[in-house]
Formats: C-alpha cells, sequence, structure tokens
C-alpha cells in the first residue's frame, strides 16, 4: 500500500498497444496514480511486476500468449497482497465470478466509461470489490440462494480452462494454435474439447466448431 503522499502505483497487461498507451495517458493524468510498468504476455508481466512493485494489475482476460485467467491465479498466489482489475471487452456476465473466483478484486468492461478504470482502483485500493451493479445482486442472489447460473446457458457451465478452449476455437484458432497459446499439448486441448462437447451434448468436432463460432459470434453482438 502507498504511504503518505505517494501514488498508487499501477502495472498494464494487455497485448494491444493502443489500450496500454490509453490507460497510461488516463491514468497518469490522475493525481494520485502512476503507471509502473506494462506488459503483453503473462510469463513477462510475472517477471516485471516482481522488479516494478506495483499495488494494482489491471488485465485483459483475451491475451495472444497465455491466459488472463491463469494470469490472476499467478499474481494471487505469488503477490497476495496485490490487488488486481480486469479490463475486458468480453461479457461479465459469463467471466466476472470466474476472474473474481481467480483472484480478482475488480471487473471492468472497456466499453464502460473511461472514468470507471480510475473509479475502480479506487475502489480496491480502499478495499472494496468493484463490480456492476448487476453482478453484485447476482453476487447476492447467490450467496442466499442456489441459482445455477446467471443466464442458463450450458456455456457458463464449462470451467475456465473449458471456456477459453471453447472462445478460441470460435475465433477460428486451430488445436495446434489452442495449444500453442496456452502453453499445453494437443492431447490436453483435445481432452478439453472431449469435455466441452460431453458439457454441451455436442457429439462431434464439426459440431463443436459450428457452436464456438455461433457463440463467439453472439457475444460480439451483444
Amino acid at each position: 500500500m502507498p504511504d503518505g503522499g505517494a501514488k498508487t502505483r499501477i502495472f498494464l497487461v494487455d497485448d494491444h498497444p493502443l489500450v496500454r498507451e490509453s490507460l497510461t495517458s488516463l491514468i497518469d493524468r490522475q493525481p494520485d496514480l502512476v503507471v509502473c510498468g506494462e506488459a503483453e504476455e503473462p510469463s513477462r508481466a510475472l517477471r516485471e511486476i516482481a522488479s516494478a512493485q506495483p499495488d494494482v494489475v489491471i488485465v485483459d482476460i483475451s491475451l495472444k500468449s497465455g491466459s488472463g485467467l491463469e494470469l490472476i491465479k499467478a499474481i494471487k498466489a505469488r503477490f497476495p497482497r496485490l490487488h488486481t482489475i480486469v479490463l475486458s471487452m468480453h461479457d461479465e456476465r459469463l467471466y466476472a465470478e470466474r476472474a473474481i473466483r481467480a483472484g480478482a478484486r475488480g471487473y471492468v468492461m472497456k466499453r464502460e466509461s473511461t472514468k470507471r478504470i480510475v473509479a475502480a482502483i479506487h475502489q480496491v485500493m480502499q478495499g472494496r470489490l468493484c463490480v456492476s451493479e448487476q453482478m453484485a445482486a447476482s453476487f447476492a442472489e447467490r450467496f442466499v440462494g442456489s441459482h445455477q447460473g446467471l443466464g442458463g446457458s450450458p456455456v457458463e457451465g464449462l470451467s475456465d480452462r473449458e471456456l477459453e478452449v471453447f472462445v478460441m476455437l470460435g475465433r477460428g484458432l486451430e488445436t495446434r494454435q489452442v495449444a500453442e497459446a496456452l502453453n499445453i499439448s494437443i492431447k490436453t486441448v483435445q481432452a478439453y474439447c472431449a469435455r466441452i462437447k460431453q458439457k454441451l451434448n455436442i457429439t462431434t468436432a464439426t459440431e463443436l466448431l459450428r457452436e464456438a463460432i455461433r457463440w463467439q459470434e453472439e457475444q460480439a453482438s451483444n
């Protein structure tokens, strides 16, 4: 935690240079915040976080190399006092709870006002969880009730890793490319695909690919 008049130090993890540049400009304009480092992929992020010693890490879930959710888990394990906020284009209804379970303290969608990310930084530094009112209400319902899903979609029943594989297939990546992106073997990807098919009640690889593409297009249109 910063002491006295020290600025809150922010580290950025996003694979789009323009996003990092825009965030840096926004954050550095705040009198109490400063960007202390940035990275575009998880392994470099973990190395540089250790030396940069930030107070908050802002992470995108979708990274070209590696997994944002796995990075959040690694940050939580290695730097337990470090706050993590997700800034993502992905719908919070599917990803916010996963991110919070992984160790994030906030979830902000990229389509929201730029002021939202600044507010989120201040909230998590005050020890509060930062999610939308809708997600906060959903978390409360899950705590007192027994809801099985926010929208009842079978996709919500996928594990974090299964969802990542499903999303990549929907983007047109082949099994080998998915394996390389997630740093796992092709056989492991195939095992995930088998479990996804079972959970989505799909029997063939063609059906899986078609469903992944359809779901991806549906998410993009929301």
